[in-house]
């Protein structure tokens, strides 16, 4: 579903990624982990268009990712981000949040569709009209999950998307992620420092380190705390174990 072959990207004359080659297959789910400023970020930012100035190669389903990208890449491919206070706009409500995406889609029956998504995330209706800062961390996380399958993608880019959570939400949030993709047959990719959510949520990590990778592993590797990098050891002893 996803693959990244020497894969460049720079913020002007820094070279932030260099040279990241990985696939991920149809429903599969990766992790890129590794410490701040390891370049894990920008993989997903060049991914999703945030991030131009690039070099290499990119297929979605296949298809090759330009420069410009257009709308249709959009409905395949969606971003749930770190900060649910940041990425919702404080004076809209969840309905207009929900509703946005279709308006532009041309996509009709939203009602339907906006209550179906409420449920999906589990969200109760009563939340529908409401505004951000109605909401704990915990529901604005749903909502902003809620708003990247409206368009019904194959692929959701994970941009760390419970570390702004408290603990006893992450758990609740990664439980909601794990089964949508199930029920979905979502494909992940996953931006996290967090080596136990990889272990639940995903099948294989990428281990970066200042911009390069250092390894690929499956996560039963991760698990038996065998990675073969050096750098994997530090991140596996720094977490305390795995």
């Amino acid at each position: 579903m996803i693959e990244v072959e020497h894969l460049n990207v720079s913020y002007g004359p820094t070279l932030v990624v260099s040279g990241a080659t990985f696939t991920v297959p149809e429903g599969g789910s990766f992790a890129l982990v590794g410490e701040s400023g390891s370049g894990k970020s920008t993989i997903l930012k060049a991914l999703s268009g945030q991030a131009p100035d690039w070099t290499g190669r990119m297929r979605l389903a296949g298809a090759d990712l330009s420069h410009t990208r257009d709308r249709t890449l959009a409905r395949r491919v969606q971003m749930v981000f770190q900060d649910p206070y940041g990425s919702l706009h404080p004076r809209r409500t969840v309905d207009d949040t929900l509703s946005e995406a279709l308006v532009i889609h041309g996509i009709g029956g939203r009602d339907a569709r906006v209550l179906a998504m409420l449920d999906a995330v589990g969200l109760a209706r009563k939340f529908r009209f409401r505004l951000p800062h109605q909401l704990s961390g915990g529901q604005r996380q749903r909502v902003a999950i809620a708003r990247a399958l409206m368009l019904e993608p194959e692929v959701l880019l994970l941009d760390e998307p419970t570390s702004a959570l408290d603990v006893s939400v992450q758990a609740e949030i990664l439980n909601l992620l794990k089964g949508l993709r199930a029920e979905k047959g979502l494909t992940f990719l996953l931006v996290t420092h967090d080596l136990p959510v990889v272990s639940f949520l995903c099948d294989t990590l990428a281990v970066l380190r200042l911009g390069r990778i250092e390894e690929i592993a499956p996560v039963a590797a991760l698990r038996a705390g065998q990675l073969t990098s050096a750098y994997g050891q530090e991140l596996i002893a720094s977490s305390g174990g795995h």
